[in-house]
């Protein structure tokens, strides 16, 4: 199994992104005038139109970067990740306030010809990142329910293990070149729409594959399906403790947390009985 040189364009999630930043600029185009009015300034439609378009294009280009995120360092992976999720929010607002002021600095006194400045003081800067700190909040909102949107189609039963021996090498594309995956040294794989995501010793590595279709590739005795979007390696478990809702927690060697739900419990108690 080979993964693809780059990861193939899901029109989905570019028509999603692309109405709710654009019903996004229609709900704020009127507040940016009514917000002028206030400050006694007399601002037409197209100086609005211009204001928001440069933030939303700011916001549209950072979105490849959010994703990353969450898939680098999940939610659900424990406290450890939601404070790394709240910490970006720092890098995420200098980021789009800086670009958002280079391209309306650029359309108004380079092209336009009209007068623009951002003022950099702290009472702008702290209106900035108030809002982008709702804005990083809204889109990984977005992110997570497309995700979980994408991913609740997935058959809970494991498919059926094609004749013959099971691999135990896999070759993973990286950077153009083929590289060798020891299935044992998987931690714990992470399903991400039409892809999968290995954990390998800290590494992550996208492979074209269906968790569903995976599970049924690997050797059952080894790894277990431990929640809709999880699979795991039950020799790097380390820790199962209880949770909320009948949920469990599972520890991985690699510090990772993932979720045991009940609906697969009793799939991974069969391998690694959980003694209260």
């Amino acid at each position: 199994m080979t993964a693809t040189e780059g990861r193939a364009i899901d029109w989905r999630l570019l028509a999603f992104w692309a109405a709710a930043l654009a019903i996004s600029m229609v709900a704020r185009v009127p507040v940016e005038i009514s917000d002028a009015g206030r400050r006694g300034i007399d601002m037409g439609v197209g100086r609005a139109v211009a204001l928001e378009g440069a933030s939303h294009l700011v916001v549209a280009a950072l979105l490849p970067a959010i994703y990353w995120l969450h898939r680098r360092w999940p939610v659900t992976g424990g406290a450890r990740n939601i404070a790394i999720h709240v910490l970006a929010v720092v890098p995420y607002s200098i980021l789009h306030t800086l670009g958002m002021a280079a391209l309306r600095l650029l359309w108004f006194n380079a092209i336009v010809g009209e007068a623009y400045s951002f003022p950099v003081t702290a009472d702008r800067l702290g209106y900035e990142f108030a809002k982008d700190v709702i804005s990083y909040t809204m889109l990984s909102g977005g992110v997570l329910v497309l995700k979980h949107l994408l991913d609740r189609k997935a058959a809970p039963a494991p498919a059926a293990s094609p004749g013959g021996p099971l691999p135990e090498r896999f070759a993973v594309r990286r950077r153009g070149k083929e590289i060798m995956v020891e299935v044992a040294d998987i931690d714990w794989v992470e399903a991400s729409g039409n892809y999968a995501v290995l954990h390998v010793g800290g590494e992550l590595l996208e492979i074209r594959s269906s968790l569903t279709k995976l599970e049924g590739e690997l050797d059952a005795k080894r790894f277990v399906r431990v929640h809709k979007s999880h699979l795991v390696n039950i020799a790097r478990v380390v820790e199962v403790t209880p949770w909320v809702s009948g949920d469990w927690r599972i520890r991985l060697q690699d510090g990772a947390e993932v979720n045991l739900s009940r609906r697969y419990r009793q799939r991974f108690e069969a391998l690694v009985p959980v003694k209260s």
